[in-house]
């Protein structure tokens, strides 16, 4: 005979295993209790699918966690080799390569650029200094001419058209967001110098030495382990703004350009490589202190000129006021700074955060799936960033 159910019974496994697999795994030092609970909110608050968080402090990881699901589906669970594109947080890791490469005397980030690629001087920028690519003041924030994502994914033709295209504006004077032509820009420099494209360079000079698991460009046997984006809102499109129009348009860019092997492949140093928060916070921990899990990447000269001022004003593709750094953000509304420490960030589009912090000798890292655009975007980088500070009492 069956017995019947009555409310005073539990009728509850001990476990489920399709959600246990899936809750907060890694290392977490009591201390940083606080960041744990920031991704767990996020998780309850249904404002993450999966996503991890790193926290360095002299060049040893505090916090190495992850958790919640790979897909839409929530059927497979994010874990600890999982990795994603992190949009415009490329953007730090080829300014780590820019740095590495200064750093060991190959390149001076005072010359012109035409110095090392002589075609670049056409069209009046012979003048432009590899600084200026990095802070985002070179006037070529786009492409000229009408590109798609196969022009992009060609090294060779983009960064061609991009030396002998015009400046959109008087180079050295401010400031205007190079979303995707960065990395380009800095590759035609270190290819020239090293004989290696950009990607090339970071695996063999940054990624390599230090174990992290980031890659600008990956193999095919690597894409099992690539997640896909699980988009939370509707495609955000510039107006009202020529340089953020041109920009955004041409290509657009979407999450789901982030399945496709093509992309996966390329060398997009703006916005096109893998990782997780541990790798990012182990490649930022060589510039927060010189070093990550025991090796040295950087002197302390070397990992000081990412504090070096390229703008202050408002950018002209963003339309805010941004104090530029090195390839990072110095200051800026997006972010409100401890006062009187030093530090360097920046992160990328649909939610990916990042942040060094020289005084404390931190990077913190956020890396997602859940992808979100507009005002929401930085929100949840911006409280597991917040969390680490509040573990450290500041």
């Amino acid at each position: 005979m069956t017995a019947k159910w009555n409310p005073s019974m539990s009728t509850a496994p001990e476990s489920y295993p399709h959600i246990d697999n899936a809750k907060i795994k890694g290392h977490c030092d009591t201390r940083f209790e606080p960041v744990w609970q920031a991704l767990e909110m996020s998780f309850a608050m249904g404002e993450d699918v999966g996503a991890s968080v790193a926290v360095f402090i002299d060049g040893e990881p505090v916090v190495d966690i992850w958790g919640g699901y790979f897909d839409a589906d929530f059927d497979r669970p994010w874990d600890r080799d999982t990795i994603i594109t992190t949009h415009s947080t490329t953007k730090t890791m080829t300014a780590m390569a820019a740095l590495v490469l200064a750093d060991s005397g190959e390149l001076d980030l005072d010359a012109p650029v035409a110095r090392y690629w002589p075609e670049f001087a056409a069209e009046g920028k012979a003048e432009i200094s590899v600084r200026w690519l990095l802070g985002h003041t070179s006037g070529l924030a786009g492409w000229t001419e009408d590109v798609s994502w196969a022009d992009v994914y060609d090294l060779e033709k983009s960064t061609a058209l991009l030396a002998a295209q015009a400046p959109w504006w008087k180079p050295g004077t401010a400031s205007g967001y190079h979303g995707i032509t960065q990395g380009h820009l800095i590759s035609g420099v270190i290819e020239r110098i090293t004989g290696k494209t950009l990607g090339r360079y970071f695996a063999d000079h940054v990624a390599g030495p230090l174990g992290a698991d980031y890659h600008i460009g990956i193999d095919a046997s690597e894409d099992h382990r690539i997640a896909s984006f699980v988009q939370a809102t509707p495609k955000q499109l510039p107006s009202g703004n020529p340089i953020a129009e041109r920009v955004g348009l041409n290509p657009v860019l979407n999450p789901r350009l982030a399945t496709t092997s093509d992309w996966r492949r390329a060398e997009i140093g703006a916005a096109n490589g893998q990782g997780n928060a541990r790798s990012v916070a182990t490649v930022h921990s060589a510039l927060a202190c010189g070093s990550a899990n025991g090796v040295t990447l950087l002197s302390d000269a070397g990992r000081l000129r990412a504090l070096e001022v390229q703008a202050d004003g408002i950018d002209l593709l963003l339309g805010l006021p941004v104090k530029w750094g090195m390839g990072f953000a110095l200051e800026s509304p997006l972010r409100q700074n401890r006062p009187g420490h030093r530090v360097a960030y920046w992160g990328g589009q649909g939610g990916s955060s990042c942040l060094v912090d020289f005084d404390e000798r931190m990077s913190v890292a956020f890396v997602m799936n859940r992808f979100v655009e507009g005002p929401g975007e930085s929100v949840r980088g911006s409280r597991i960033i917040e969390a680490a500070y509040q573990s450290l009492g500041r």
